[in-house]
């Protein structure tokens, strides 16, 4: 299963090199002389036991650390007495110990260009103490990359709609980004991301969503180097749910557009879709996504003559100018003929019915017509593509 789940990682996970008095080995281990038994002599046990043995990541001395990850303390034969990561202005870093005392993380990301020092002390199992010191330097990027996400917190979608997650510059490493991002589902979802160019990528399930499904999309590109000394700016989270399963099916031959809602058919409306003579105004077959509603709209096409003509209940379903909206001067062909622009003429009665039922993510399959729905019709054209085609656009596809 294709499913992205995201796994908050150990915080102490991944191997490191060490830090205080030993900088050029793997390991600070407790000199001889610490931590003798009262009276100057060792126990039993303490003499049996091995020596403290404490590991930092990122090892001391590293240049170019990522800010996004961890930095790390853990120790074999003993505990952590205190830890401390201090920015070049004095500020302590949030970190947590573990309850054994054998580890401890950072707790907030770091800051781009800055050198970090430790300190503290750890005890070994023999008595013995060990001081932690040392220092490293994260990232100083060439410029920074943003990202933003199509879907909100809270929000409600149709069963078709993708995560779209948009850069504001290009992405040279497309698979250090993609391993960045996750989607988690509260049922099983196979799903996988595909880039659209080198700024957009979109995951999408294998098949529509499931009715009431919970998703949360992470972003998580704070520190990530992205390629060509480009690293991410801040990360970013979104949590939606997923609605009832509504469906339009359009067929531009019958001039009909049914709504079929969780198996119900619903509505069934006399339409007129795009006049078929002309290849510039055909509805393009295919399943395209609702993608904004509006009570009143705009319509400009220079290229046909007209401007701003106003139109009510006007619902988005591409971005080659396709809406389905409210048109009383077609009401005549509606049912019979299809006169339209390429967009889907209801009655303005039937169009307030439609506008009313719909969210931002439904489908609209539309079949019948000469002329395919495809990338060059905007942003979502997503279920155009097989799902074999679409999970080979991954980055990380093998």
């Amino acid at each position: 299963m294709d499913t992205r789940r995201r796994w908050l990682p150990s915080a102490l996970a991944g191997a490191g090199l060490v830090a205080a008095l030993a900088l050029g080995g793997c390991s600070t281990e407790a000199p001889d002389q610490a931590g003798q038994a009262a009276g100057g002599e060792r126990t039993a046990q303490q003499a049996n036991a091995q020596a403290v043995r404490v590991t930092v990541t990122p090892a001391v001395g590293t240049v170019g650390v990522s800010p996004g990850e961890a930095a790390t303390v853990s120790v074999e034969h003993g505990r952590l007495e205190s830890v401390t990561l201090t920015n070049p202005d004095g500020k302590q870093v949030r970190g947590a110990l573990a309850a054994d005392g054998r580890s401890w993380g950072t707790a907030e990301h770091l800051g781009y260009g800055k050198t970090y020092t430790w300190s503290g002390s750890a005890v070994g199992d023999d008595g013995r103490a060990a001081p932690l010191a040392g220092a490293f330097t994260t990232a100083k990027p060439k410029r920074q990359v943003g990202a933003s996400l199509n879907t909100g917190d809270g929000q409600t979608y149709g069963v078709a709609i993708p995560v779209a997650v948009t850069f504001d510059r290009a992405v040279t490493d497309k698979a250090a980004a993609e391993r960045a991002l996750s989607v988690e589902t509260s049922v099983p979802t196979e799903g996988a991301w595909a880039w659209l160019d080198d700024r957009r990528v979109h995951w999408r399930p294998k098949e529509y969503w499931k009715p009431g499904t919970e998703v949360k999309v992470s972003v998580d590109i704070y520190g990530r180097d992205l390629g060509g000394g480009s690293f991410g700016e801040d990360d970013l989270t979104s949590e939606f749910t997923i609605g009832r399963a509504q469906v339009v099916k359009g067929d531009t031959q019958s001039h009909r557009m049914v709504v079929v809602r969780d198996g119900v058919r619903t509505a069934d409306f006399p339409a007129s879709y795009g006049l078929e003579s002309d290849p510039g105004r055909v509805t393009k077959s295919g399943t395209h996504v609702v993608m904004s509603k509006h009570a009143t709209y705009g319509m400009t096409n220079p290229k046909y003559d007209y401007e701003n003509v106003v139109v009510p209940w006007a619902v988005r379903v591409s971005n080659n100018g396709e809406l389905i909206h409210g048109y009383a001067p077609s009401i005549p062909d509606q049912g019979k003929r299809n006169v339209s622009h390429g967009c889907i003429n209801l009655a303005p009665a039937n169009a307030k019915v439609y506008f009313d039922s719909v969210l931002v993510g439904d489908p609209v399959e539309i079949t019948g017509s000469t002329e395919q729905l495809s990338a060059a019709d905007g942003d979502y054209y997503d279920w155009t593509l097989t799902w074999d085609q679409w999970r080979g656009m991954s980055a990380l596809a093998s």
